[in-house]
């Protein structure tokens, strides 16, 4: 179940449960679309591409089966991404769509 990290790991920018603007890998390193653009769609942590992260529902439409039940973490993850080298890094993937890296 997706943890649905609280704030950009980057700018630690706020993303609540239903924001549009998280977006995150596959190990759900969680990044705003403004820095998931900054870091050329890859991951500083994996080098994996981004997704949009999907909003868990507030309203229980299925039994048991809703943010109240599995709420978002309250845990933030901030390490801001050291841009000259992961300039570096991102040279070789950038240009690799996520599927093939």
């Amino acid at each position: 179940m997706l943890e649905l990290r609280p704030t950009c790991e980057h700018c630690n920018k706020p993303l609540p449960p239903a924001s549009t603007e998280a977006m995150i890998c596959s190990f759900e390193c969680t990044f705003c679309r403004d820095c998931v653009e900054q870091l050329h769609n890859v991951c500083p942590n994996c080098g994996g591409g981004f997704s949009a992260r999907p909003i868990r529902p507030v309203h229980e439409w299925r039994s048991g089966v809703f943010l109240g039940k599995y709420p978002a973490t309250d845990k933030q993850t901030h390490k801001p991404v050291d841009l000259v080298a992961h300039a570096l890094f991102a040279s070789r993937l950038k240009g690799v769509a996520p599927e093939d890296r």
